[in-house]
């Protein structure tokens, strides 16, 4: 998943279909859904709450080549005790210092299981509440710094900042992770309207998890059409996730230039 620090659309308004790709027919749909690893680790949060945060290794795809470029670890963050210990603690939601940690400890724990080799992408969660303070953004460039001296790219991938924070700020915490082997991407919404205002940010790529979009069928992907196109116009890159494998090449059309497949295959190690 190629990257360069600057951020910015460096394509036209508009994306043509490219005749040449639309010949390319994409790999047997079995290489989609290859098994993922994962990991998880327990987390216990400042006010005693027991959490575990299970993350996994999902490959990333080019579009262009429909080859797989690099790894996007998924996080997901549950209460010990199930649902009953959700509901006993009144749905509060976690405090700053506990986020800054959790990412912290992803970082740690998703380069131990990716166990990055040659030049490929790396791209890992991170909470904008951690990314938008002084404090947070040093510590995961800090802890981020040992990945600068490998080969390939390590990219944060930003969450729950896009829809809320003005662009403007977007665009200054960007700024700090663009180094040579460091970069972000913003995850927003399914929306059109937030696509139209993330292009001030100037970020590099954006993300949009389409297990939110509906794309079951022609009629569907209408919609998806322009929502990628537009999302397309305002950064370089446009990574969708949960992609249905039959729409990869309508979605390359349209402008997307990365994709995380559906339908993956969990595997614990």
């Amino acid at each position: 998943m190629a990257y360069s620090p600057g951020g910015g659309p460096t394509e036209p308004a508009k994306v043509s279909f490219d005749e040449s790709r639309s010949a390319r027919l994409p790999p047997d749909r079995r290489i989609y859904t290859a098994a993922c690893e994962s990991l998880t680790f327990p987390f216990v949060t400042r006010a005693r709450r027991e959490l575990s945060v299970t993350l996994v290794a999902q490959p990333v795809y080019d579009l262009d080549r429909f080859l797989p470029v690099g790894r996007r670890l998924r996080r997901i963050v549950r209460h010990r005790g199930g649902e009953a210990a959700l509901v006993a603690m009144g749905h509060r939601t976690l405090e700053p210092v506990d986020l800054k940690r959790i990412d912290l400890q992803t970082l740690g724990h998703g380069l131990e299981l990716l166990h990055p080799t040659g030049d490929e992408t790396l791209v890992l969660p991170a909470f904008w509440r951690t990314v938008a303070a002084t404090q947070g953004r040093f510590a995961l460039l800090y802890a981020g710094l040992p990945f600068d001296g490998r080969r390939g790219t390590l990219l944060i991938e930003v969450m729950g900042g896009p829809e809320t924070a003005p662009p403007e700020a977007l665009a200054e915490a960007i700024a700090h992770f663009e180094t040579q082997r460091l970069g972000v991407i913003l995850h927003m919404a399914p929306d059109i309207e937030l696509a139209r205002r993330l292009a001030a940010a100037q970020a590099g790529c954006l993300a949009i998890d389409f297990a939110g979009v509906d794309h079951d069928s022609s009629r569907a992907w209408s919609a998806a059409e322009v929502l990628i196109a537009t999302a397309r116009e305002s950064a370089p890159r446009l990574l969708l996730l949960n992609l249905r494998p039959e729409w990869a090449r309508a979605a390359a059309a349209c402008g997307a230039t990365h994709a995380v497949f559906a339908q993956m295959t969990t595997v614990t190690v």
